[in-house]
């Protein structure tokens, strides 16, 4: 029988992100994830908390994402496995460190409240755009045709998540 290896995390970040560059130019991140349980005792009926640190590593796409994106509090859910190492410190002493590999980043914080036209037609698809504000980015850019270029649409590949 096959065993299952799967990690799925929502929790908040205890710093910012760690960014390091491969040899090959590739990003690595890693996280320190906080989780929490909360459960009242039985006996003294008194509210119980024990947190739980994860560290998270991303690779590639994800670990520009979290450079970028991240920052100590931010809120993320990450699906993964779990991977232990081995490693020796400045004593010679072997130490094994487990670590969750990261296959699926979801961000989970609202965007910033910049309520701006300008912002909402850069970052928006244009199927989530609502007729209103269609009418009015296209008058801008009958309106400002002659002095400026039109900006080019936003697809989803654009948007980095």
């Amino acid at each position: 029988m096959a065993g299952v290896n799967k990690v799925n995390i929502l929790g908040n970040l205890g710093n910012d992100p760690d960014i390091r560059t491969m040899p090959n130019g590739d990003y690595i991140a890693t996280l320190s994830v906080a989780t929490s349980r909360q459960w009242k005792d039985q006996i003294t009926g008194e509210p119980k908390e024990l947190v739980e640190w994860h560290r998270i590593v991303l690779y590639r796409r994800q670990a520009e994402i979290a450079r970028d994106y991240l920052h100590k509090g931010s809120k993320v859910c990450v699906y993964g496995y779990l991977r232990t190492r081995k490693w020796t410190d400045e004593n010679g002493v072997d130490r094994w460190t487990t670590e969750i590999i990261s296959e699926d980043l979801h961000l989970l914080d609202s965007k910033p409240k910049d309520t701006s036209q300008t912002t909402e037609t850069t970052t928006k698809p244009a199927s989530e755009k609502s007729a209103k504000n269609k009418q009015s980015e296209k008058k801008s850019r009958n309106t400002n045709s002659n002095t400026e270029q039109p900006t080019p649409p936003v697809d989803d590949s654009d948007i980095p998540f």
